[in-house]
């Protein structure tokens, strides 16, 4: 893979340090350490360290199982501002993502880890095609739980108990990656590696092994700059740190219900995630210019066509993406992003009238609205006058207002 700055972290306790290693002298230990167990817990801790980094991690650190801030009061706050939109993830239950003893009630530590995911690009194939997140072009969580893994059977060894959390709703991974001295945060609100960017997936071990924890916090790296918050394509990024979910592509592709008008065209040609803040984000930037970046996994899915999307079974769909975050675990959710995809690129193509009429018809009023849209985008408004007089209100409503034309596309012939 990409060669990655070795950014992990293995502090060991200084003076004036307590026992847990968050170097708060008001709440240090009044039981000495004996170097005994302090030699245990450094030669554990180092055990970890290395079994993680073998396992694959790019930066490994450690901090305390103390309830997590500031993610605790942020996700409140967006739950209370109505910012978090329907998100569940850790917004279901903010006391419990931001509290390891809720997942284990003699937690002593958590381990941190990240995995670089960032390869080549893949090019689109001539086919009319959706583009898909880096992180979602294969599945690097699996990897990553694989890696973590590693390093929590050295605990599991060691007598201790320990539990590996990526990509749920336990833990806010970001959270114990920056207080175990992975990084920062972002202005786009992800965490940032030194010399290596965000272009990470990020997890963590829950153990009640006393480890030595990091104590170094690493500094803000933004400075001035703003293009992740110029750059977003709905404005999402309403503040340093501060996603509103109503308005990012990324959410909106997952949630469920119609895709809201005012930002169809803008996501363009994009089927699932939105990497427009990571790819205008000048430290990503600088680590591509300095690093050959690896190959793209083999089953890499980077562009998928939109007539196979329109046209699949159930079955087929999710056998494809169903690793995705989808509402409801329902495909119809993929095939009416794929409609707001169709009216944004398929204009003057030779099947875009036929799966548009398909959708017209279907069942579902949710997609014979976004099928109305792409008519009216693609300017076939006498496929889409059919539906004028729906029964559906969700479907009548896309005739309200006007839809801007969009620009037909070189001719794509079939293979």
């Amino acid at each position: 893979m990409s060669t990655v700055p070795d950014t992990s972290q293995s502090d060991t306790p200084q003076s004036g340090t307590s026992e847990s290693g968050t170097g708060d002298s008001d709440t240090a230990q009044t039981k000495p350490v004996s170097s005994t167990a302090l030699s245990a817990r450094q030669l554990l801790t180092e055990r970890v360290l290395d079994a993680g980094r073998r396992g694959g991690l790019d930066a490994i650190g450690i901090t305390t199982a103390e309830i997590l801030e500031p993610a605790r009061s942020v996700l409140h706050l967006r739950k209370a501002s109505g910012a978090s939109a329907d998100m569940a993830f850790t917004y279901r239950n903010p006391d419990r993502s931001t509290d390891p003893t809720r997942s284990m009630p003699r937690a002593e530590t958590v381990v941190a880890g990240a995995l670089h995911y960032r390869s080549a690009p893949i090019e689109p194939p001539a086919a009319l095609s959706g583009r898909v997140a880096h992180y979602a072009w294969t599945d690097h969580y699996g990897r990553l739980r694989n890696a973590l893994e590693a390093a929590a059977e050295v605990l599991r060894s060691a007598g201790h108990n320990a539990a590996v959390h990526a990509d749920d709703n336990h833990l806010v991974d970001r959270n114990v990656a920056y207080r175990a001295g992975l990084g920062w945060y972002g202005k786009n609100a992800n965490l940032l590696i030194p010399e290596a960017g965000s272009w990470f997936v990020l997890g963590g071990i829950i153990t009640d092994a006393p480890l030595v924890t990091n104590t170094k916090i690493q500094p803000d790296g933004c400075g001035p700059c703003r293009r992740c918050l110029d750059d977003c394509p709905t404005n999402a990024i309403v503040g340093p740190g501060i996603v509103d979910a109503r308005r990012c592509l990324a959410w909106l592709v997952q949630a469920r219900g119609p895709i809201p008008v005012a930002y169809r065209v803008a996501l363009g040609d994009r089927i699932y995630g939105c990497d427009d803040c990571q790819e205008v984000c000048p430290p990503n930037l600088g680590f591509e210019r300095n690093a050959v970046l690896a190959q793209p996994p083999l089953d890499a899915d980077a562009w998928i066509e939109i007539d196979w999307i329109l046209q699949a079974s159930d079955e087929q769909l999710m056998a494809r993406v169903g690793r995705w975050y989808l509402a409801d675990r329902n495909p119809d959710v993929v095939r009416r992003t794929a409609l707001v995809v169709l009216g944004n690129i398929g204009a003057g193509q030779p099947n875009t009238a036929a799966l548009i009429d398909h959708y017209l018809a279907h069942p579902n009023p949710l997609l014979r609205a976004h099928a109305v849209w792409a008519a009216r985008r693609c300017q076939l408004d006498s496929l889409a006058a059919r539906c004028r007089s729906d029964e559906s209100s969700l479907v009548r409503s896309e005739f309200d207002g006007v839809v801007a034309p969009a620009q037909p596309q070189p001719l794509v012939l079939a293979d």
